[in-house]
């Protein structure tokens, strides 16, 4: 999966949305912090292959992309939305193939703009990025190759405090970056980051009003956090493999960062530290119990605005939770299934 799979819905319930088989379920509060509901199909009766991109716009609504199949050997793309968590989602409506058709190519990543328009990018058959966005007035405009080369791993897709959205890949030379010069604008190629980077763990947060915060694990192993501008700053040595789920809150007043991987031990670690004051140091703490190797973490903030961590396992098919307890520091209940 790519994006952050755990959201808050804008009536103040979380929802986790998973992969089964040919179709994405999704699970969500029946009231903000109460019971779960059982598993729901997504989207209707739609076949899908087992990829699931996830995005969320300022007015809260999940935006989801997968890839479907088509006639043998081909698959497209395809769109559904979700207004809230216990609403049903939209069907799921194909928006094609970056080079018109052919074999699925990449994890897709979606980041949705200030007007809640979704912006889909994917790896295409070139090994550059295309990308097609919905319209302001309802449809989709037609795809567009940003061009790039030798495109590796899953895309960072984000949109910033100024409602402007930006896509970040690896490459075997280090970070490719678009960005867009105003809303609703075709993203460009920006200054790309010369760096050894691990394909596979980039992750991007909004973390101000002018930037974005890019981290990826790089060539030994430390996780980096790297704003377009500047220089990427090792943070600490990463967990585990992987990118990091990154989420900003609240943390006894301050505003921080905090970052949750699965350990090379098998549990949850976190690590925090004041937004974009990578200088200040961060350490990794472990929590929870020893998950299975195909295990991700998402974090998102509740209602009460306490931090919530989710780990799941496609394999064991289990979901479990916690959240920070109410008291200095981030203490967090014991996780529980869900």
């Amino acid at each position: 999966m790519n994006g952050d799979w755990l959201i808050r819905g804008r009536d103040g319930r979380l929802s986790v949305y998973l992969r089964s088989g040919d179709a994405v379920l999704c699970r969500a509060e029946r009231v903000p912090g109460g019971a779960w509901s059982a598993p729901r199909r997504v989207g209707g009766d739609q076949r899908l292959h087992p990829v699931l991109a996830v995005g969320q716009g300022h007015d809260a609504y999940a935006h989801l992309v997968s890839w479907r199949p088509t006639v043998s050997g081909e698959s497209g793309l395809v769109h559904s939305t979700h207004f809230r968590p216990l609403l049903a989602a939209l069907d799921w409506l194909p928006i094609g193939h970056p080079n018109g058709k052919g074999e699925r190519t990449d994890t897709p990543a979606v980041a949705v703009d200030a007007q809640g328009r979704a912006h889909v990018f994917v790896r295409n058959l070139g090994t550059g990025v295309s990308m097609r966005a919905q319209k302001e007035k309802g449809g989709w405009g037609p795809w567009q190759d940003l061009e790039g080369y030798a495109v590796q791993g899953d895309l960072a897709a984000v949109t910033g405090e100024s409602g402007r959205v930006e896509v970040y890949a690896a490459t075997p030379d280090g970070v490719l970056h678009w960005g867009q010069e105003k809303p609703g604008a075709q993203p460009v190629m920006l200054e790309p980051l010369e760096a050894s980077v691990r394909p596979g763990t980039l992750r991007a947060l909004a973390t101000s009003a002018e930037h974005t915060t890019l981290f990826f694990t790089d060539g030994s192993g430390d996780l980096c956090a790297w704003r377009p501008g500047g220089k990427p700053v090792a943070l600490l040595p990463a967990a585990g493999p992987g990118p990091v789920s990154a989420v900003r809150c609240a943390l006894d007043g301050h505003d921080c960062t905090l970052l949750a991987q699965r350990s090379a031990s098998g549990r949850v670690a976190f690590a925090a530290y004041p937004t974009e004051q990578e200088s200040a140091g961060a350490w990794w703490t472990e929590s929870g119990p020893v998950l299975p190797a195909d295990a991700v973490v998402s974090l998102a903030v509740d209602a009460q605005e306490r931090v919530v961590a989710a780990s799941l396992s496609p394999s064991a098919g289990q979901l479990l939770l916690t959240r920070r307890k109410d008291e200095p520091g981030l203490a967090l209940e014991a996780w529980r299934p869900v």
